[in-house]
């Protein structure tokens, strides 16, 4: 099992759930995060951190997010997606962004 980061990450890109990590999964794009699923110890501890409730257990996803089980994957191993491990404000605009659905033609793929 691993942990997913899903499309209510994008344009928010909150960072509570990384101060959490124990084991620096986390990757991090212009404007969304992605998990490791290598890295992943399935601990959950990043869950209830999220302010987005934007991450899942791999089985829990809903139908409409399964998706991003191979978008955390493929992000998380692109070179220009680094390891992010420390706290950071959110984006700018993230409370605009926090209620948005269908928001995947937002993300940033730079690099990837």
């Amino acid at each position: 099992m691993t942990f997913v980061v899903t499309e209510a990450c994008i344009q928010c890109k909150y960072t509570d759930c990384v101060a959490v990590c124990p084991v620096d999964c986390f990757h991090e794009g212009p404007n969304f995060l992605v998990i490791n699923p290598d890295g992943c110890v399935d601990c959950g501890i990043c869950v209830p951190e999220c302010p987005a409730n934007a991450i899942y257990a791999d089985v829990d996803l809903p139908a409409d997010q399964a998706h991003f089980l191979q978008l955390n994957a493929d992000l998380s191993r692109h070179p220009a997606w680094p390891v992010i491990n420390a706290q950071k404000d959110p984006l700018p605009d993230h409370g605009t962004w926090l209620e948005v659905k269908a928001k995947l033609d937002q993300l940033d793929r730079h690099g990837a």
